[in-house]
């Protein structure tokens, strides 16, 4: 399946490419916690890191000219073990130049689709596969409702909830929480927003969507941005999308962000983040910022968990069904 992922791709016109895995950069992201190595090198001993995705060396190269690129590496996320996190896993992340996100969308659902169709025959060619009844049921030839559905952030609450949440303070969030018996960690502070935001999204609209099958969750709370570029509006949102299959989270696109100063403002304001959480600061200059300060093209991006993917397409339940090595085991 990897070297149909790859086939895709080249038939799209799309070039393969290879970035670093341990970097001087690092994805600034207050919800992403990268593995930190001390490595010796001329001038001393430096901190790199394990890459939490390709996409800073990926948008690099769409800066010196690449158009359409795509990559299959393995990314590494600390504190992320679970039945659908693995610390090291296998993503494809791939840009575009000069289409929206929109348009990334139509992209993925045919990704999404065509590899489900193309498990089915894969697996019923090999001998002594064994999987769920819901799997047996996508090798006979379950296929996913296309179009896929296509909610924004703000329907999906509203669906869920009965009520929209862009324009809702903290103090609303907690109440909407608690008159549904839904009560966050003790973790998490009364003051944050996005928190209890993401508490309402797996606890309630989440649960609703598995109901679904394939969905795509669009528009994103402009403070839930990361690189996305934020549109405008009465209510700002984040021109940023996820992919739902199942209920299951697969891929994360964005119209991606090309201002090298708003870059530097969000990646300021993620590592204070994370200073208040008591964690250490990381770097905020970025050899992105460089590329980007001599300019980065209007494009659209996507990362896709492929562990997920193929695990949705089985019908199976946990990564470490699909995965020859988990955590635990490696």
């Amino acid at each position: 399946m990897l070297d149909w992922v790859r086939q895709f791709f080249c038939r799209l016109g799309y070039w393969e490419v290879e970035t670093p895995i341990l970097s001087h950069d690092v994805c600034v992201d207050a919800w992403l916690e990268p593995f930190c190595l001390e490595v010796c090198a001329e001038g001393g001993v430096a901190p790199l890191y394990l890459q939490t995705s390709p996409e800073f060396g990926m948008k690099r190269l769409l800066a010196a000219g690449a158009e359409s690129i795509f990559q299959i590496t393995r990314a590494f996320r600390q504190e992320e073990s679970g039945r659908l996190h693995n610390p090291e896993f296998t993503i494809v992340e791939w840009y575009q130049v000069g289409e929206t996100y929109h348009q990334q969308m139509d992209l993925v659902e045919q990704l999404t689709d065509e590899f489900h169709n193309q498990v089915s025959i894969v697996a019923r060619s090999i001998e002594g596969v064994e999987v769920t009844d819901h799997g047996r049921a996508s090798l006979s030839g379950r296929q996913l409702a296309r179009p896929f559905c296509r909610l924004t952030y703000e329907d999906a609450f509203q669906q869920a909830l009965g009520g929209g949440v862009l324009s809702k303070s903290v103090g609303d969030l907690r109440s909407m929480a608690e008159t549904r018996g839904i009560k966050g960690p003790s973790s998490l502070h009364d003051d944050d927003r996005d928190g209890w935001l993401n508490l309402l999204l797996s606890e309630a609209v989440e649960p609703m969507l598995a109901e679904q099958g394939a969905v795509f969750l669009f528009d994103y709370p402009a403070s839930q941005a990361a690189l996305a570029r934020i549109r405008n509006m009465v209510i700002p949102v984040a021109e940023r999308f996820e992919l739902y299959v199942d209920g299951i989270e697969i891929c994360n696109g964005y119209q991606e962000l090309t201002d090298p100063e708003e870059l530097r403002r969000r990646q300021s304001e993620q590592s204070r983040k994370r200073q208040q959480q008591g964690l250490p600061p990381l770097p905020e200059q970025s050899r992105l910022l460089e590329a980007m300060d001599v300019g980065l093209p209007e494009c659209s991006g996507v990362a896709l968990g492929f562990d997920r993917l193929l695990l949705t397409a089985l019908g199976l339940s946990s990564l470490c069904e699909v995965t020859a090595f988990p955590f635990d085991r490696a």
